[in-house]
Parts: structure tokens; C-alpha cells; sequence
């Protein structure tokens, strides 16, 4: 497969992992806990909707959710999950009007969301392969979640994605050795640090190992993170202005809307620049 197939292939598989609210039966305003905190203004349990939440399922203060107090919700993304679920698990067919569903419903849907984020990562990672037979295990990893997607809600409830992380974790590790072979800093490995508030303003991070680091209020600003392995890093709070992201590795839209950037922030056509930088 050339390099412009792969990549046209891979924008075609991101457009299903891109959350469609207008095609989702309001999954994660019902669905998940939050608790009174900075992202939230008021406790809510599982499986009880937001009290935002309108009959035809769309965010009554969505306009307005960071001066509400919902910063919460503007970080969060499904991943596309919430419309798979809402359209295909359960054949377009709602929780308020089928109540008897809605617990199968929530629950499948917490599993499809990490379903979804393994695939964001196979994608580009397939994008990034160069050993063929590299690319032959990622494609094979990527159809064996892509028919997981596919079971029925009970089958999807069954299954531990966690385990399923674990066994993948390796490749898309190998994927981003390989990616980062032979660049500046491809030998700097801040793997799982703990950088909380760390000023990190203008340096140098290309080619680096960023994975699981905890980046929770960092300053970065102006700092060169192109080619850096930032998969699971932790970004909320932490501040991008003037820094360049693109080509960055593993970068998803929740860490892009958790971090506060502005217009000088460079990112990766993968991701959109957050309506609050």
C-alpha cells in the first residue's frame, strides 16, 4: 500500500471515529458519572441524565458549557462511539423510548469508547509503518477491534478492554520506536513522568517519549513536540501557546481540548483547534 493510499484510507476510518452528537442518543450526558469538581459544578451518577440534556438529546447550554462550569464536557470525546452504538448496536432505536435497553445501552457504550480510541491509534499507526511486516500485524490488530465493534451489546458488555489494550500496547510501542528512529531526541524517554507544572518553555521534544507522562499544567510554550510521542499523556491545563504539535505521535482530540493553546499552536490536520483557545 503507497503512502497516499494509506493515508486516504486512514481519513476514511477517522471520519467514523469522529463523534456525530446528531446522531447519538445523548450517551455520555446519560452514561457517565461526574462529580462537583473544577470540570464540573454538580454531582451525577451513572445512568442518570444531565439535567442539560433535551428531549431530542442534544446539550441545552452547549454554547455555553465552559461558563457553566461543564469544562468537563467540552474535553471529553467519544471517539465516535455514541452514534455506532445509538445507530448500529441498537439499530437507531433510543433509551427513553426502549427504557428496558438503556442499561445495556450505557454499558455497551463504555466499552465501544475504548474500542474506538484502540482504533484512532491503529490508524495512524498504520499510517506510520514502514516494515511491512509491521504493517501486516497492525492491520490485523486493527480488523480484530474493527469486529469487536460489531458484537451485540451483550457480547460487548463480556469484554475486557483493558486486556485487549495490553496486548496492543506493544505494537503501537514498536510503531512509534521505528517512527522516531534516528531523530534529535528519540533516545529521550520520559515515558510515564511525572512533569506536573514542569516548565518545559521552548525545548526541544522532537522524536521524544512523552507516553503516560503527566503534563498537567505544564508550560510548553513554544516548545517543538513534532515527532514526540505524546500517547496517554496528560494535558489538561497545560499551556501550548506558540507550541508546534504537528506530526506529533498518537494525539487525540480529549488531550487537544484538555490543554489550552492559541492561534500559534501548531496541530496535526488529525485533530481541530478547540473553540475555547
Amino acid at each position: 500500500m503507497s503512502d497516499n493510499t494509506a493515508s486516504t484510507s486512514g481519513e476514511q476510518e477517522r471520519s467514523e471515529l469522529r463523534a456525530d452528537c446528531s446522531n447519538c442518543f445523548g450517551l455520555c450526558c446519560v452514561a457517565l458519572p461526574f462529580t462537583a469538581s473544577a470540570d464540573f459544578p454538580v454531582d451525577k451518577a451513572a445512568g442518570t441524565p444531565c439535567g442539560n440534556l433535551l428531549a431530542d438529546f442534544r446539550c441545552g447550554i452547549h454554547s455555553r458549557l465552559r461558563n457553566e462550569g461543564f469544562a468537563g464536557c467540552v474535553t471529553f470525546d467519544c471517539f465516535g462511539a455514541g452514534q455506532r452504538v445509538s445507530q448500529h448496536t441498537f439499530g437507531g432505536t433510543d433509551w427513553r423510548r426502549a427504557p428496558d435497553t438503556a442499561r445495556a445501552m450505557f454499558d455497551s457504550f463504555a466499552v465501544m469508547r475504548q474500542l474506538h480510541e484502540l482504533l484512532w491509534y491503529l490508524t495512524e499507526a498504520l499510517e506510520l509503518a514502514r516494515p511491512r511486516e509491521l504493517r501486516e500485524e497492525l492491520r490485523g490488530a486493527h480488523e480484530r477491534v474493527e469486529r469487536l465493534t460489531g458484537h451485540s451489546a451483550e457480547a460487548l458488555v463480556a469484554l475486557d478492554p483493558n486486556s485487549l489494550r495490553d496486548e496492543i500496547n506493544p505494537l503501537l510501542l514498536r510503531t512509534s520506536e521505528l517512527a522516531r528512529e534516528g531523530l534529535p531526541r528519540s533516545g529521550v524517554d520520559h515515558r510515564g513522568a511525572d512533569l506536573l507544572g514542569a516548565d518545559l518553555g521552548d525545548a526541544d521534544l522532537r522524536g521524544a517519549s512523552l507516553r503516560g507522562a503527566c503534563l498537567i499544567g505544564a508550560r510548553l510554550t513554544g516548545a517543538d513536540l513534532r515527532t514526540a510521542d505524546v500517547i496517554g499523556a496528560d494535558m489538561r491545563g497545560a499551556y501550548l501557546g506558540g507550541a508546534d504539535l504537528r506530526g506529533s505521535l498518537f494525539l487525540t482530540q480529549p488531550q487537544v481540548n484538555a490543554a489550552l493553546g492559541d492561534a500559534r499552536t501548531g496541530l496535526p490536520d488529525t485533530v481541530s483547534r478547540p473553540a475555547h483557545w
